[in-house]
């Protein structure tokens, strides 16, 4: 009967509207939207550079008008000199893992026209200049290299680098994916040393995945995977001066010394500092290197009683050598200023709300820009304060989701906006945050979508069984009736510090979620305890605990649903990738008893099988927490499957492997469960490439028809 009834309701829907969004049109790119590329201020403050097809253009901030190309040609990406003589392009890239890549770059002299090959035209990894524009370090076959830009010369730098060994300035796999960023070296500013981390993976287990392809046998991709409790990369930092090409040794043997996740230039000739850390992550040293003597300094330590987001670190110094840094301390994240000698000079911003990016200081005016919650947890704007008085101003509009690309003296600022209704559009606005042009916006893309009758978010707030508001969102059909009973599919992700429920345009699974609406779903967000954005002790109360209160507020968010008189509680579903997979497969086993349907994508079922750095930040090691590891496992639930569940998984996924399906599988079948599961051959954590997430994304839809 009920499937009839899913029928009847998606005939009705489809009669009243004859527009649709469909997944053909999704995947057409037919909603495709536009942007600006690239957009980066030059030195003098009044000009900005983007990427165009035929080249690097430069555009007036005053007249908004193009003054004509940079460079000519096609370029992915370009970086500047400090003083804009020289720029460096990047021709070609192959992707390694989820932020390194290879590629094949150049340096076009700006004066003289000339054009110089790094590394001869072969592929390099993270390559920078140095301060004074003359050479260009970059990092090839795990060695660390320079290039005179005037010579050609090349120097290596180190000469120990080898594949799941060695890597010298350079991250590896969990590095790269956990901090968020691969190079792990940087020039000084008087471009007379680099300081570098060497990466020593020996003792790292190897991850071995197999690659099918069309061959007759299976490659293997060989990649060293520290997962929890198991052996970490040993960790080293080096001085290289340039004059002698001398490698000295930092000793770090007094300091916190187990993770090094940062390296940053000072405001001075000869210093460099290094953001070190414990194992567990509750305690940082922030540490100045003199890189002509080798000494070190400690500043201060940042501690936490349960973590430190080093994958999310603020740290900026000033012209006089004081700098900003970011911490969550009071229970916020906000901004602290600090003497060149680590001492606490005040805190910057405070209040009931977080800094959620940093974009910089104007020396002329004592103010820092920054973005914030001030204007409620799911809304990001722009604002400006005060670093003597506090005083803040917000420049950008006062709801959506804003962010801004600044002029290089302040006096301007390109506004990226969106909203749950409004796409995305670029606004040139002045310092005070005068709106003077509008760049750029999607207004052709929106009407497509309303002449397809989309519906937009609503938000709302529901209870958790101890009494806190979780920010979530409901999308109804266009001829919604309070008076009838709807099928609810909930999509969450749930991870430590996340945010889904956000006032912002969603062209992701948004469209997909509008597609679900027209076929007569209700479908819901909630961001339950353990998201962000509403304080620390929101998001760290899972500590020790990942999973038990996350799909505790999941089970209450669909109860709570289901008291109301839209919902039809015998019919909720559930969807989520990654650590949302991993709260889809608890919420089938688990929540059982409330959920009818679900779908994990790519799921985490076993968190011994994740990776250190992530893993171990939130629940110590194994050794140390086995039950934080076991008790949230679904597993460890497997017998408890009553609904219709089907879990989806790519085999070469580097990130979450492959494994932890084949073992959640296993239980589910030897507890005489059925299941649908779906492998997508030599895919990745993010199942893509080819017809794929068409496919996929159709037989989400087909399950969903069928079972909810």
């Amino acid at each position: 009967m009920k499937k009839i009834f899913c029928s009847i309701s998606i005939m009705v829907s489809m009669s009243l509207f004859s527009q649709q969004i469909t997944l053909d049109k999704i995947y057409s790119g037919y909603y495709r939207g536009k942007g600006i590329s690239g957009i980066s201020s030059l030195k003098n403050g009044e000009n900005y550079a983007v990427i165009e097809p035929d080249g690097i253009a430069r555009y007036s901030y005053k007249t908004t008008k193009k003054d004509g190309n940079i460079v000519e040609g096609r370029f992915q990406s370009y970086i500047f000199n400090e003083d804009e003589s020289k720029i460096l392009l990047l021709k070609d890239s192959q992707p390694i893992y989820r932020h390194s890549f290879l590629g094949k770059y150049e340096v076009r002299d700006l004066k003289s026209g000339k054009t110089i090959l790094i590394n001869e035209g072969n592929y390099i990894q993270e390559p920078t200049f140095s301060p004074d524009g003359s050479k260009v370090a970059f990092i090839a076959d795990n060695n660390l290299y320079y290039q005179d830009l005037a010579s050609g010369r090349k120097v290596q730098i180190t000469t120990d680098g080898k594949k799941n060994s060695i890597l010298n300035g350079l991250g590896d796999w969990v590095y790269e994916e956990e901090f968020g960023h691969a190079r792990l070296y940087e020039w000084t500013q008087n471009s007379d040393a680099i300081v570098y981390v060497k990466s020593d993976e020996l003792l790292v287990p190897e991850m071995v995945i197999p690659i099918y392809g069309k061959q007759l046998y299976p490659t293997e991709m060989r990649f060293k995977y520290p997962k929890a409790g198991e052996n970490n990369s040993v960790v080293s930092a080096f001085i290289f001066r340039v004059e002698g090409a001398q490698n000295m040794p930092i000793n770090l043997s007094g300091y916190k010394n187990y993770y090094i996740p940062d390296v940053y230039r000072t405001a001075k000739a000869d210093e460099i500092v290094l953001i070190t850390s414990e194992r567990l992550q509750n305690a940082s040293d922030v540490l100045k290197i003199n890189t002509k003597t080798g000494a070190v300094k400690k500043l201060f330590t940042e501690t936490d009683p349960r973590w430190i987001e080093t994958d999310n670190v603020t740290l900026e110094f000033l012209p006089d050598n004081s700098f900003i840094w970011g911490s969550e301390r009071d229970g916020n994240r906000h901004l602290y200023w600090y003497n060149e000698n680590g001492q606490l000079k005040k805190q910057i911003t405070k209040g009931p709300w977080e800094v959620t990016n940093y974009y910089g200081y104007n020396p002329k005016t004592k103010e820092v820009y920054v973005q914030t919650t001030q204007q409620g947890s799911i809304n990001k704007v722009v604002s400006k304060v005060n670093i003597n008085n506090g005083k803040t101003s917000l420049i950008s509009n006062p709801s959506g989701t804003n962010s801004a690309n600044f002029s290089k003296n302040y006096n301007y600022f390109i506004e990226t906006s969106s909203s749950a209704t409004q796409p995305y559009t670029f606004v040139l606005k002045d310092a005070k945050g005068k709106s003077l042009k509008e760049l750029q916006n999607n207004e052709e893309q929106l009407k497509k979508l309303l002449a397809d009758n989309m519906v937009a978010k609503e938000f709302i707030t529901v209870p958790n069984e101890v009494g806190d508001q979780m920010n979530a969102y409901i999308m109804k059909p266009k001829d919604f009736d309070p008076n009838k009973k709807y099928p609810l599919f909930m999509f969450q992700y749930s991870g430590p510090g996340s945010q889904q429920v956000t006032n912002s345009w969603d062209v992701g699974n948004g469209l997909w979620f509008n597609h679900l609406v027209q076929q007569g779903y209700i479908v819901a967000c909630v961001d339950s305890r353990g998201t962000g954005y509403k304080g620390t002790d929101y998001k760290k109360v899972t500590y020790l605990n990942l999973g038990k209160y996350e799909i505790e507020d999941q089970i209450a968010a669909a109860k709570w649903f289901g008291k109301q008189s839209y919902v039809d509680k015998d019919r909720i579903g559930i969807f989520g990738w990654s650590y949302g997979g991993y709260m889809a497969s608890l919420a089938l086993t688990k929540g059982a008893d409330v959920f009818k349907a679900g779908i994990a994508v790519a799921p985490v079922t076993n968190w011994r099988y994740y990776d250190t750095v992530y893993t171990e930040r939130f629940l110590r090691t194994p050794q140390e927490n086995p039950a934080g590891y076991d008790d949230n496992s679904p597993t460890s639930y497997a017998q408890l499957l009553k609904g219709n569940f089907l879990l989806i998984h790519g085999t070469a996924d580097d990130n979450v492997h492959f494994q932890n399906s084949m073992e959640f599988s296993e239980a589910l079948i030897q507890n005489k469960k059925q299941f649908e599961f779906m492998a997508y051959p030599d895919k990745n954590h993010g199942i893509f490439g080819g017809q794929t997430r068409p496919q996929l994304y159709q037989k989400m839809t087909n399950f969903l028809l069928e079972n909810l």
